[in-house]
């Protein structure tokens, strides 16, 4: 038995490490770069992984029963289930409502109505379980499905809607969920740039059947790579970590101890066809992955849940001072929008150059590359026009007008909470340089 003070030794010199090696840089005008996205962590996150690492528990384990408990908490769902990367979490989920332990499952063929302007990540698992995507309009100003176009889109085939809340902006739940009832439709949401948005009081994420969220570094918290599915509903549940999980139907944990597992029964288990009984944890009654994160990514993730509303409102913060700083240019640039009932965890700031502006989209952002600020377009603008979407099977729901307009013109600049006031100030003083030359 290792004494515990070795460990808080160990514990100690991970602070005096963080201090020395990670502290805060200054900023100067012209010369640090402003990312529009970052991790932001301390010593307490070095130590949490430090301590995962100490107890070289290297699969999933108790760190995520911690943070799954700690997610379930702030979201108010009864169930997460933790994944390697929100990629991986719009695939379970997907998955999920495709296995046949799912009551009037999706089937080769249903469509899906989604947004044309999108990661591409949220279009790949449609196409993987052979469902049809249905591509809708964006509006402009929020960049999310415009929901006046659900009825344009719907058909006899319409199984779900598959929507994003973009850039962490929320979608008008309330429309989407009247034509998704009336429908008797699954909605997923994907959640992976908005965790701690909410509409109308309520965190998005927990409208729909499931929802996915993303912990890459650039997200609102972090666990390196990392993801989750929520969902309130058991059995969704249940078919989600049997996706994860290689598709195995056994359910026990690493809590269990019992030889004969959680259900009591492991070995009485008969399969279809075959004499005898078989070990329940080799049963698969889905077609799965093993996408499970780490116990060390988990340990990340609980310290960062910690930090969470801290963070929330930096974005907050930063966001409120671009957009009143930016607001003396909307002669050229198309600012963002928002509904009244949203709460915006804000990803980032997103931005469309006006048609009648006597410059590209691409000046601009050289502009602001050249001074050190980082830009990035909106995603994949109209998924539709990228190489490696062109080709499949979709049905497009009357014009993406709009989605074009995006691919041309539209791009985002940070917010994340490493970003300080003196950043936010430079940003904009590097805006109304560019203005004050044409």
């Amino acid at each position: 038995m290792v004494p515990d003070d070795v460990r808080k030794e160990i514990l100690a010199k991970v602070r005096e490490f963080h201090a020395l090696a990670h502290g805060d840089c200054p900023f100067e005008a012209g010369k640090t770069r402003i990312p529009y996205a970052g991790r932001v962590y301390d010593e307490r996150d070095m130590q949490e992984m430090v301590n995962a690492v100490l107890d070289f528990w290297l699969t999933l384990g108790p760190y995520g029963d911690a943070f799954e408990e700690k997610l379930k908490s702030f979201l108010g769902v009864s169930e997460v289930i933790l994944v390697n990367s929100g990629s991986s979490a719009n695939l379970v989920a997907v998955s999920a409502l495709c296995s046949k332990e799912i009551e009037n499952h999706l089937r080769p063929g249903d469509e899906v109505i989604t947004p044309a302007v999108t990661f591409p990540t949220t279009v790949a698992p449609l196409v993987q379980n052979n469902l049809v995507p249905v591509f809708v309009d964006c509006e402009l100003g929020t960049y999310n499905l415009d929901a006046s176009l659900l009825d344009e889109a719907v058909s006899e085939r319409t199984r779900a809607v598959f929507l994003a809340h973009t850039l962490g902006n929320p979608c008008d739940m309330d429309a989407i969920m009247d034509f998704a009832r009336k429908h008797e439709l699954f909605v997923i949401e994907d959640v992976c740039d908005a965790l701690g948005s909410r509409y109308d009081n309520t965190a998005v994420g927990t409208f729909g059947d499931l929802g996915t969220l993303s912990f890459y570094p650039a997200h609102h918290i972090t666990t390196g790579e990392g993801g989750a599915v929520v969902t309130n509903d058991e059995r969704l549940a249940r078919v989600a970590r049997s996706v994860r999980d290689w598709g195995r139907e056994c359910y026990c944990t690493h809590r269990t101890r019992n030889p004969h597992g959680e259900c009591g029964r492991r070995f009485e288990f008969e399969i279809r066809g075959m004499s005898g009984n078989y070990d329940h944890r080799y049963v698969y009654s889905n077609i799965g992955y093993n996408l499970k994160p780490t116990d060390i990514q988990a340990a990340l993730g609980c310290a960062q849940m910690e930090k969470l509303l801290k963070f929330i409102e930096a974005r907050k913060r930063n966001f409120g001072q671009l957009h009143a700083g930016l607001e003396e240019f909307e002669e050229f640039l198309m600012l963002p929008t928002w509904s009244e009932k949203a709460e915006v965890a804000w990803f980032a700031y997103p931005i469309t150059v006006r048609e009648a502006a006597p410059f590209l989209r691409k000046e601009l952002l050289l502009w602001l590359e050249e001074g050190l600020i980082q830009t990035r377009l909106l995603f994949a603008g109209n998924i539709l026009r990228q190489p490696g979407y062109r080709d499949i099977p979709h049905r497009v729901a009357g014009r993406l007008t709009n989605s074009d307009l995006v691919m041309r013109n539209s791009f985002f600049i940070g917010v994340y909470p490493g970003l300080r006031e003196e950043h936010i100030a430079y940003v904009i003083d590097r805006f109304g340089k560019f203005f004050r030359r044409l």
